[in-house]
């Protein structure tokens, strides 16, 4: 069994608990900083098991992924200034400019498709803030791009109900390893402009 099946499993446990919104909580704020694992995992057994409810699931995974982004940006805000003299030296200093232009252009829309696609949120957060992007732009597209892709999952899911599962347990570890090679990824493109 895989390292993605297990955690997969053990969110599968959790949102069966009482505590279940709790949990999915949690994972979505972690996610947006630090996680693997994206909340659509524990989002859709939640949508399946209370279907009437999934307005509201997907409202909660929004504000706390958006809350967990905060985090991101701050841990990218504070890396930066303890990176700035290391990229003036290593003459990173104008790739990084480009990369802070780059965000006040199309800050928003970077982080609308960093939050509606499967590509890792984390790595968009962390570099939005050592970017020092500006924060209602960050926040506005966290928003709106959580919020679409968390109401479409918990909306497919209640329009599908169970047919979804068996899909997404198929290719799991598929999934969790593409996540982590897109994050190493995205991360050495931002850290080498």
């Amino acid at each position: 069994m895989g390292i993605f099946r297990r955690i997969y499993d053990w969110m599968l446990a959790a949102s069966a608990h009482r505590r279940a919104p709790f949990w999915l909580g949690a994972v979505s704020f972690a996610e947006s900083s630090f996680f693997p694992i994206p909340p659509d995992v524990m989002l859709a057994p939640m949508t399946l098991a209370q279907p009437q409810r999934w307005w509201r699931l997907a409202l909660l995974t929004t504000v706390t992924s958006v809350l967990g982004g905060l985090l991101g940006y701050a841990i990218g805000l504070g890396m930066m200034e303890a990176a700035r003299p290391w990229l003036e030296s290593a003459g990173y200093m104008q790739g990084f400019e480009q990369a802070t232009v780059w965000f006040r252009e199309w800050g928003f829309w970077a982080m609308f498709l960093a939050g509606f696609t499967p590509i890792p949120f984390k790595v968009f957060t962390i570099a939005a803030g050592s970017v020092s992007m500006a924060l209602p732009v960050f926040v506005l597209g966290a928003v709106v791009g959580r919020g679409l892709r968390f109401g479409l999952v918990a909306g497919l899911v209640r329009l599908l109900g169970p047919a979804a599962t068996p899909w997404l347990e198929r290719h799991l570890e598929r999934i969790g390893w593409l996540m982590v090679a897109a994050t190493v990824a995205v991360a050495l493109v931002v850290a080498l402009r």
